[in-house]
């Protein structure tokens, strides 16, 4: 059976997303942020399927952006509602979804950590040989991508987007007594002052898996509103996940 990658993403709806951006921007502005934040995302996702030849799943909320997400999901993509009250057992019931079909590893990431990259999906599934648990911290104490292998249950069973999610991961993953791993560390984006990794990543050349994202911030001089001057962009290379 093929490993599962699974992408956790919202409607691009204004109020509904990325409501911590706003102020400064306004909430049309944080949610066209979001949606090419997104195509990047699925886009990176896509081919870090290709190349290791995962099944890959969108999984959406809410139920009835289905049709919507499909419309701008990769062809061969499987897009499904999030099922469950919260984050905690949607994340749950999509892990338990995906072992029941019979995938060895499944990883779960967000839509918002735009230069994750398929090295750093590639480099989780490694880590699944030889551990039970894997995550990518982000910097406000959760993680921008997690993987299991198998079942798991109770392992997303404390409060989601709190400072402490992955030590509170971490210590349900010892109390079932899996063994775990940590990638390098990278950010998501959730609030204003968050595009200053966004900006240090692209003047490294470490952004080059995003170029919608930056795009938008470009056109719409929305580094400014950071305290940042427009980033430049050097030589490519390979954001840390």
């Amino acid at each position: 059976m093929r490993d599962a990658l699974i992408v956790f993403a919202r409607r691009p709806e204004a109020g509904r997303v990325k409501t911590r951006l706003s102020p400064p921007l306004s909430a049309e502005q944080a949610a066209a942020l979001y949606a090419a934040m997104l195509d990047d995302v699925l886009e990176v996702s896509a081919e870090a399927a290709r190349i290791h030849d995962l099944e890959m799943w969108l999984a959406v909320t809410p139920a009835d952006a289905v049709v919507e997400m499909s419309c701008r999901a990769p062809e061969g993509l499987r897009v499904l509602p999030q099922q469950g009250r919260d984050l905690s057992e949607r994340m749950s019931r999509a892990l338990e979804a995906a072992v029941t079909r019979g995938a060895p590893r499944i990883l779960l990431r967000g839509s918002d950590s735009p230069t994750l990259d398929a090295t750093c999906i590639g480099e989780a599934l490694q880590a699944l040989v030889d551990h039970d648990l894997v995550a990518c911290p982000d910097r406000d104490g959760g993680y921008a991508l997690i993987g299991l292998r198998g079942s798991a249950p109770g392992i997303f069973a404390h409060p989601m987007g709190t400072e402490r999610v992955l030590r509170d991961t971490l210590d349900a993953a010892r109390g079932l007594g899996l063994r775990s791993h940590l990638l390098a560390g990278g950010f998501d984006i959730d609030r204003i002052e968050d595009l200053r990794w966004l900006a240090e990543a692209r003047s490294a050349g470490r952004a080059t898996g995003c170029p919608r994202s930056l795009d938008f911030l470009d056109a719409n001089a929305l580094w400014e509103l950071a305290g940042l001057a427009s980033p430049g962009v050097r030589a490519s290379g390979r954001q840390a996940c």
